[in-house]
């Protein structure tokens, strides 16, 4: 029974944070449309992909205790194909000033993902330490990327409008903090459980402030062909912002605990 209840947790898990890497899909379809990266932010994208690398490797048979952690793996190789096929899209149709930023971002990346995957194979010689090496650093990161939407959230207190925070987007992103929660629990692993012990509150505080002001107009008003996709559009722009804020403080982490 525990066993089914774990299995059906994750698919479910998996679905919902499907939905949130392809989320973004809207957005590039614009960058695609106009040549253009415009005002969009390619942190938020670097970062995840690091995560999904991170808990992509975690939940491998080299970390991991044979397959005992098979959806990360699964959930986060989609994230991963997601979020690449972003950084490319972005550096493709970026200005020359943007493909130098994303090349100067992303490459210290990919080099930490590999210094990670190196040292927690070749260093370390059983899978305890091996889980405490990166699921730590991969915690990390995660905290990061849940902690995004409170600037999203403070947009909307300010506007009194929800045209920043689309309903689905912020359901999605609640349950899948809490099923993974939920998961983390069942298979007792603080490494997938913890990013969500800030996540899973943070998507009630969402919801709680989408239904407090879903009645609310923007300050400014929306063009006449406004729809929902520009809206995710929007939360892309100001996630970002965020992003590029705690990026340097999220070095300062994987460094600390790399040592």
């Amino acid at each position: 029974m525990s066993e089914s209840l774990r299995l059906a947790v994750a698919v479910l898990g998996n679905a919902a944070s499907v939905s949130l890497y392809a989320a973004p899909m809207v957005t590039f379809k614009r960058v695609i449309r106009k040549k253009s990266t415009e005002e969009f932010s390619c942190i938020p994208y670097i970062i995840g992909l690091l995560n999904c690398l991170l808990y992509t490797w975690y939940g491998l048979p080299v970390v991991s205790y044979k397959w005992e952690n098979f959806p990360l793996v699964t959930v986060n190789g989609v994230g991963i194909a997601l979020e690449l096929s972003y950084v490319l899209i972005y550096f493709w149709y970026a200005s020359a000033k943007g493909k130098r930023k994303v090349a100067m971002t992303a490459i210290p990346v990919l080099l930490l993902f590999s210094i990670i995957a190196a040292v927690s194979a070749f260093a370390f010689h059983d899978n305890r330490h091996r889980k405490l090496l990166v699921g730590s650093i991969g915690l990390g990161v995660s905290v990061a990327m849940y902690a995004s939407p409170l600037v999203v959230m403070k947009k909307v207190i300010q506007t009194k409008s929800v045209e920043f925070m689309p309903l689905p987007l912020s359901v999605c992103s609640f349950l899948a903090t809490l099923l993974w929660l939920t998961y983390g629990l069942l298979i007792r692993d603080i490494f997938v459980a913890g990013p969500s012990v800030i996540g899973t509150p943070l998507g009630i505080l969402q919801l709680v402030i989408y239904f407090k002001y879903r009645k609310g107009s923007a300050v400014e008003e929306p063009n006449k062909g406004d729809t929902e996709k520009g809206n995710l559009e929007k939360v892309d722009i100001e996630i970002g912002k965020l992003e590029m804020n705690v990026t340097n403080h999220m070095n300062g982490i994987t460094r600390e605990q790399c040592v």
